[in-house]
Parts: structure tokens; C-alpha cells; sequence
């Protein structure tokens, strides 16, 4: 009987394992979860940007039927401020966040009292009694004005991050030319489907303190609140639900997480919190909100010879989880894909009254490409070269990498791993059909039709480590894998299913994914930076070819043959070249301990996919709308483990790209009073917004520093969608420099046109 043939899974674009329960109603989202006899938390917030409090009287809200505990800021003094997840420095500790405000609020949207009431109508209500008085205080709304007091002798600007390497000074001693720009990209965020929401349960049998609707860094929130209430980290345990959407503002700590735990704890009742719209809208991390100084030093040919760049970074009222990672990375990524022999960087962390800041898909990127890109531009014009051929001239040749390009970030040493910019470039702009679309656009132009083009390049950071683990598990039923990151819709289900199959030599729809869950493994860094595939993607094949080997050990003995002839194949222990076989879960079945594995990968540097887009627009002068005619996407990751899912990744991160582009920005009036708390002031972009694009994967330079060659594909939709549709409307008003901030809304498009 021949032996059958083995398939390979890992480069197929199948269907997701995870979508079967959201298809048919079976999702878990936070909201979807309840206990019996559990309270409603309702978080009272601050109407005032920067005030003093005064007073808060809770004696109304108490004596309403249902309420069963009011705190404020007294009840809740002996929990610290939230620690730091990410590029914590010492100097920003004192700027973390209280759990509830204590004598100042400092942005509207501050929890400064909570309400425990049986349901959450009782509980609103409740809210709406409670009276707080507050005393007003200037407020700072602008991050590039001169830094004021913060507390005592605290300034509002906290740090400042300053990284460099050459001899910037001899650059632009030695400049031909000189050009600078003053940039800025406004304030937006995520927005996710899903509002935030957080349940905790108290097992008193157990001493298990559990809070349901974790997402992104369970272990790392699970550790942090266990010390942050005083427990052993074993005493608590976090669970993952489905998620409606991350992009990296939800999942960290925020001050509602920590409350709910310490009321379960305190009130020995399961206590339940999911926020409406508008909390979400004021109270979630913003992200973005960046202006930047810059200058670059060229040559007559329009060569880089150095670039130095000043920026104010508007972190809002507290430094949260990420402390300093947006301005870190905004710092340490602008010089992209392109050689710059100088560099100095100087980007002030700054505080104002307005809404704390975080991570959002492609931090500090989607900034620094911006910057980036829009400089490029700016130094074609200033040498009268085509903006392709300008950066053609600028870019890394494949010859020199592995890259280092001389500063670190997120405790790592940038060094570019693999690339081959110039040759994406080539296939990217063949892909949009780039020399007939200009001859088009010029036609059109004459026609009256403001019309135009434009391409935008970057270099992304994915893979950050230092580790993550993998158990595989055999089962009667299938194949366990077990491993400590996150699912935030990125559909890691299947592709660790995929990688999983090929090295175990097992069917991929056989395989259950386990995560989320920290009582099934003891540590984890979750989902995050585009990490998971790289960083879980490694360790699964590790594992899994961690417990062929042990399989095929034991099969061997029960079989009376040598491993060396035997294989795994769907499931089977077979012998190769035929004969007899053995399924997987008998030889799991008949071995005392079972059959498992586990293993770790470790990595002390990230792997680095870079891409192109181009973008074609028309702009309508009357309305001051942009048409997204086309849009092309070359993005190389390495190795694609699954095509469909990591073009779905581009497709999302695009709409969210185009949203920060030309619609989505959180304002605020001077005096820090938020104007954007409903989708009639913060514009989304719809189906008619968003194009349709094309996208092209391709794998030329796998990563060096992984089995499988792979590098994260999250955030690149999102990375330079800004830059290219700045540069688009620039061409098509025939006006280079005219976009310097984002978004570029509809009345600021028509200011442009009309000036």
C-alpha cells in the first residue's frame, strides 16, 4: 500500500479556521459575557480639561435603589498609577495615570468616581447624581507652544528623545542645498468596532481573581495588575474573548480595567464594564498628533547628505502604557529606505490637557513616512528631477544589506535584515502602470481636471521579541497548539494552524489554536507590533517539529522499524515507501505521559518588510473632495504564509490610512474641550471613501533571522498611505509642497483650491 502524499500548507491561501463562531452567532465578545448576581461598573468622568476638585458629593447616587458602592479617588489611593509596557523612561514616571483622578483632572473623559450598581440602567442614572464640583485651570492644548508647569515643579515637557548618527554638522557645511518643511499630522485613533469592556469574577473556592475580555498583552496585563493589587501572579487570570478590533489602542491597561478587578475583589461579586461611543471616543488612546521641524542637507544631484529634524509630539494628559514608544519610533524610523549618511533627531515629549496618547497601527511611522516622503518630494522639486527618480537616487542598495542603520528602538538595534527596495519599486510601478497613467493624467489635465499621481516608499518594524513559546498537544479529537499571544482579528488561528501542519505533518483544519488564555501557559508578549506570525510563526515550527521527532521516536519502537523510515502524514505515522500506519492520537493514547511538546524562540532583533504605494486622485475644487481613482500596493514580507490574509491585513490598514488621510482628527477648542465625541464630528470613511485596491506580495528578500523567512505584514497598508495621497493631491493641483498636514480634509482641500 503506498504511502500518501504529503501536502504543504504554509504559502496557500485558505479559508480562516477562526470565522466559523462569528459566522454563525457564536461570538464571545466582551459585551456577550455575564455572571450570575454580577454588578454593572459606570465610570463618571470629568467635564473639565484642567481643574481642581472640590468636592464630589455621592450621597444622591447612593441613596437610589440598586446602587451598591460609589468610590472615589480616596477609596482607590492605595493602588498605584499604571505602569509602563513599553520604552519606559524614569523621567516619565511621574506623568502615569491614577486609576481615578485625585484633587486634579487634567482632560475631559477622566474617571474621577465609579458607580457599582444591579444593572447598567440604574448605574447611569446613578452617575448622573453624582455631583463634582471642579475648580478650572488654564489649559494646554498645543503641544508646540513653550512647555508650562505640570504639578509642583514638573514641566509639561517630560523628556526629550534625541538619537544621531554621522557628522550632521559637516553635512550641511557641505550642503549644495538646504531644504526644510514644517509638517504636522492631526490627532486620530483606532476606533475600533468594539467598544473597550472588562469583566472581573472573584473566585473565592480558588482564590482566583479573573477578568474576561483581555486582549493583545494578557499575561503582561495579568502580572502588572496581579502586583498592582497585591497578589500572586498565580492568583490571577485573564481571558481572551473574540475581539472587534485592536489596531493597538485596545488591550492595554486603562484605569477601567484595574477597577473592575478591585471591585471583584473587594465586593466578592462579579463586576461588568463595557463603555458606550463617546467614552470610547474620549476616553481610548489617541494616537498621531505629531509636528515636525525638518531640514535636509543635498547634493547638486539631490542626494541625501544629512537630515535633521525637530518634533513636538502632543502625548495628552498622562503618559499610559506605551510611555514614550510613539516618539521613540517616529525618531528612529523616519530615514526609511534611504541612505542618510547624518542624522540627528530631536522629538519633545510633550504633555497637554487633552486625551492620553498611545500606539495605532503603524506608530510613529505613519508620522515619520509622512515627514519622510513629503521631504523627498520637496528636495525633487528643489533640484527639478522626477519624485520617483528622486528617490531612486537616495535608495539602499540591496548590495549592503544586512543594513545598520546606526540607532535603536524598542531596546533593539535597527539593522535592516534583507531588501531589495529598488527592485519593488520597479515591480510596483509596472503593477499601476505608472508611465501610461502620467501620459493619462496629462491629458486630463489639459482637459481642466485636477488630476494626479504620486509614490510614497517606507521600511516597517515587525518581529519584536525577545521570545514567545509554544506547547503542541496531541488529543484524540486533533492537534492542540498552545501558545501565549493574542488574537486581534488577525487571523492567527490559521496561519499558525498552517505552519503547525507542515512541520507536524498533519492536516491544518485538524489544529485548534489555543490563546489568549494565561491559565493554559504560564507567560506570553501577546499581539503587538506585528509579532505574532514571525515571532509565534517560529516557535510553532519549533515545537511541532520538536514533537515529530519524539513521535516518529516512539512509533518507531511500537512499530519495530527505524525512525529514519518513518513520516507523518495527515495525521498518520506512516512508513515511507508504504506498508503499514498508525494514527497520531492511538500512538498519543498509548504512551503513558501522551504526546506534547514545547519550545521556545528567542530573538534579540526585529525583521524589517518594506513596500511602495502609489496613488492616483482627482480633486473636486467645488467641494474639496478627493476621489481615490487607483491605488497599488508592493509590499515584501518574506514569506507569505497565507497570500489572502496578509492582503486582508493591507485592505484594512489602507482604510484606516486613507481615515487618517483625509477625514478622521479628534479637535479640541482652546479651552481643551473636546469637539469630536460622535461619528458626526469624527468622519470615518465609508465604503465610497476607501478604493479599491491592488496588491502585490512578494516574497524576494526572506528574512535571514527565521526558519521560514518571515516578516510581519500588519501595519504596511496603513504606514504611507498619508504620504502618498499628500503627494497625489500636490499633483494634481500642480502645486508641489501644498499638503504639509494631515488629514487633509474637505475644507482644508478647499482653502488649498481657493487661495
Amino acid at each position: 500500500m503506498p504511502a500518501p502524499t504529503k501536502q504543504t500548507y504554509v504559502g496557500q491561501s485558505l479559508p480562516r479556521l477562526e470565522d466559523r463562531p462569528l459566522l454563525t452567532g457564536q461570538g464571545r465578545f466582551a459585551a456577550d459575557i455575564s455572571f450570575p448576581g454580577q454588578w454593572t461598573m459606570r465610570v463618571v468622568r470629568s467635564g473639565v480639561a484642567h481643574g481642581r476638585i472640590l468636592s464630589i458629593d455621592t450621597r444622591a447616587a447612593l441613596a437610589l435603589p440598586g446602587v451598591h458602592a460609589v468610590w472615589t479617588g480616596a477609596d482607590v489611593a492605595h493602588i498605584p498609577p499604571i505602569p509602563f509596557r513599553l520604552t519606559g523612561l524614569k523621567a516619565l514616571e511621574p506623568y502615569r495615570q491614577p486609576v481615578l483622578a485625585r484633587d486634579i483632572v487634567r482632560y475631559v473623559g477622566e474617571p474621577v468616581a465609579v458607580v457599582f450598581a444591579q444593572d447598567q440602567y440604574v448605574a447611569e442614572d446613578a452617575a448622573d447624581l453624582i455631583d463634582i464640583t471642579i475648580e478650572p485651570l488654564p489649559a494646554q492644548v498645543r503641544a508646540i507652544d513653550a512647555p508650562g508647569v505640570y504639578a509642583d515643579d514638573l514641566s509639561t515637557e517630560p523628556s526629550v528623545i534625541r538619537k544621531s548618527f554621522g557628522d550632521i554638522e559637516a553635512a550641511f557645511r557641505d550642503a549644495h542645498a538646504v531644504v526644510a518643511l514644517e509638517l504636522s499630522v492631526g490627532r486620530h485613533s483606532g476606533v475600533p468596532m468594539e467598544t473597550r469592556g472588562a469583566i472581573g469574577r472573584y473566585d473565592e473556592v480558588r482564590d482566583i481573581l479573573e477578568m474576561h475580555g483581555a486582549a493583545k498583552v494578557p499575561h503582561w496585563n495579568r502580572d502588572t495588575i496581579a502586583q498592582m493589587l497585591g497578589r500572586d501572579r498565580n492568583s490571577v487570570q485573564f481571558f481572551e474573548g473574540h475581539v472587534g478590533g485592536g489596531f493597538g489602542i485596545r488591550g492595554e491597561i486603562y484605569p477601567e480595567d484595574v477597577l473592575v478587578c478591585a471591585a471583584a475583589l473587594k465586593f466578592r461579586r462579579p463586576v461588568k464594564w463595557i463603555e458606550d461611543r463617546r467614552e470610547h471616543l474620549i476616553a481610548a488612546n489617541h494616537s498621531r498628533d505629531q509636528t515636525h521641524r525638518i531640514r535636509a542637507a543635498i547634493d547638486a544631484e539631490g542626494r541625501i547628505l544629512g537630515i535633521d529634524n525637530e518634533f513636538f509630539h502632543d502625548n495628552g494628559a498622562y503618559m499610559r502604557t506605551h510611555a514614550a514608544t510613539v516618539p521613540d519610533l517616529a525618531a528612529a524610523m523616519l530615514p526609511g529606505p534611504y541612505r542618510v549618511p547624518a542624522y540627528r533627531v530631536a522629538g519633545h515629549i510633550r504633555l497637554t490637557n487633552k486625551t492620553p496618547a498611545g500606539t495605532y497601527r503603524a506608530p510613529g511611522r505613519y508620522e515619520s513616512t509622512f515627514v519622510r516622503e513629503r521631504l523627498l518630494d520637496a528636495i525633487a522639486a528643489k533640484v527639478g528631477v522626477d519624485t520617483v527618480e528622486i528617490r531612486r537616487r537616495n535608495l539602499i542598495a540591496k548590495g549592503a544589506m544586512p543594513y545598520t542603520l546606526g540607532l535603536e528602538t524598542l531596546g533593539t538595534h535597527i539593522v535592516y535584515d534583507s531588501g531589495d527596495y529598488a527592485l519593488l519599486l520597479d515591480k510596483t510601478l509596472a503593477a499601476a502602470g505608472w508611465d501610461d497613467l502620467q501620459t493619462q493624467l496629462q491629458n486630463r489635465r489639459a482637459k481642466g481636471e485636477l488630476v494626479g499621481a504620486a509614490v510614497a516608499m517606507f521600511v516597517e518594524k515587525s518581529g519584536l521579541g525577545p521570545f514567545d513559546t509554544v506547547r503542541v498537544e496531541v488529543t484524540p479529537d486533533g492537534i492542540d497548539v498552545i501558545t501565549g499571544v493574542a488574537s486581534i482579528g488577525q487571523g492567527i488561528e490559521t496561519v499558525i494552524a498552517q505552519i503547525c501542519a507542515d512541520a507536524l505533518g498533519v492536516r491544518y483544519d485538524t489544529i485548534r489554536v489555543i490563546h489568549g488564555q494565561t491559565d493554559r501557559i504560564d507567560r506570553g508578549m501577546g499581539a503587538f507590533a506585528s509579532r505574532v506570525t514571525v515571532m509565534c510563526g517560529e516557535a510553532t515550527r519549533m515545537a511541532a517539529g520538536k514533537l515529530r521527532d519524539k513521535a516518529l521516536r516512539h512509533a518507531a519502537q511500537l512499530m519495530q522499524t527505524g525512525a529514519e523510515k518513518l513520516d507523518i502524514v495527515d495525521g498518520e505515522v506512516v512508513r515511507i515507501g508504504g506498508g503499514p500506519s498508525m494514527p497520531l492520537f492511538e500512538l498519543a493514547r498509548a504512551l503513558p505521559d501522551g504526546l506534547s511538546a514545547e519550545d521556545t524562540f528567542e530573538s534579540t532583533h526585529m525583521v524589517y518588510p518594506y513596500g511602495v504605494h502609489v496613488a492616483a486622485v482627482k480633486v473636486d475644487p467645488a467641494t474639496g473632495a478627493v476621489a481615490i481613482e487607483r491605488y497599488v500596493i508592493g509590499y515584501d514580507i518574506g514569506k507569505a504564509v497565507n497570500p489572502r490574509l496578509v492582503e486582508g491585513q493591507i485592505a484594512g490598514g489602507l482604510a484606516q490610512g486613507v481615515g487618517g488621510a483625509l477625514l478622521e482628527e479628534f479637535l479640541y477648542d482652546e479651552a481643551g474641550e473636546p469637539l469630536s465625541v460622535t461619528f458626526a464630528d469624527y468622519l470615518m470613511p465609508t465604503a465610497r471613501e476607501v478604493p479599491a485596491s491592488t496588491i502585490l506580495i512578494t516574497e524576494d528578500a526572506p528574512s535571514p533571522l527565521n526558519a521560514l523567512g518571515l516578516k510581519g505584514a500588519g501595519e504596511g497598508g496603513a504606514n504611507p498611505a498619508g504620504a502618498a495621497l499628500a503627494a497625489a493631491i500636490d499633483d494634481a493641483l500642480q502645486r508641489p509642497g501644498a499638503v504639509t498636514r494631515l488629514p487633509v480634509t474637505p475644507m482644508r482641500l478647499k482653502a488649498m483650491t481657493s487661495g
